[in-house]
């Protein structure tokens, strides 16, 4: 994973479920692109048509409350998004993301849709313009998890260690 992660900004309040992150609909498939071209549909129905790899999330609290499917997660992911900026997640999304490797930091910083920042999940810091956030700095294990993209390739590359 890169030191930096840096995108474009998408910005959404607070208590954002996974019933709008991936409306329970498209659960039937496992098809990435499915989730991918409905990710976000609940809230903003043109999110998947406009996203770009390497877009950023900013959201306020609770991000990812509601159910707890991993499908949540894996739909930003594979539409694109490189790293969910939030005051706080719901806990089962908070680890489905680590698990499937999308990067997360908890952080409450001011900007605009379509800004620009640079998040450096390391140091757990946020820059968006000329303003520095502090986040919560991810244990070394979890980013250990993330580095390597997720539960299931860290579990692999540990096995052939």
């Amino acid at each position: 994973m890169d030191q930096i992660i840096r995108g474009r900004v998408w910005k959404f309040g607070d208590h954002i479920d996974t019933d709008v992150i991936i409306p329970g609909k498209y659960l039937r498939t496992t098809d990435m692109k499915v989730f991918a071209a409905h990710a976000m549909e609940g809230i903003d129905p043109d999110f998947s048509s406009n996203v770009r790899q390497g877009d950023i999330i900013v959201a306020g609290e609770n991000f990812g409350c509601g159910s707890s499917r991993e499908q949540a997660p894996l739909a930003l992911k594979h539409a694109g998004i490189s790293c969910v900026v939030a005051r706080s997640f719901a806990r089962i999304f908070f680890r489905n993301a680590i698990n499937v490797g999308l990067p997360i930091i908890e952080a409450d910083i001011e900007c605009a849709q379509g800004d620009v920042c640079n998040i450096d999940l390391q140091q757990g810091k946020v820059r968006c313009g000329d303003k520095d956030y502090p986040g919560t700095k991810l244990p070394g294990f979890l980013l250990e998890i993330l580095t390597d993209g997720g539960l299931v390739a860290h579990r692999k590359k540990l096995n052939t260690n």
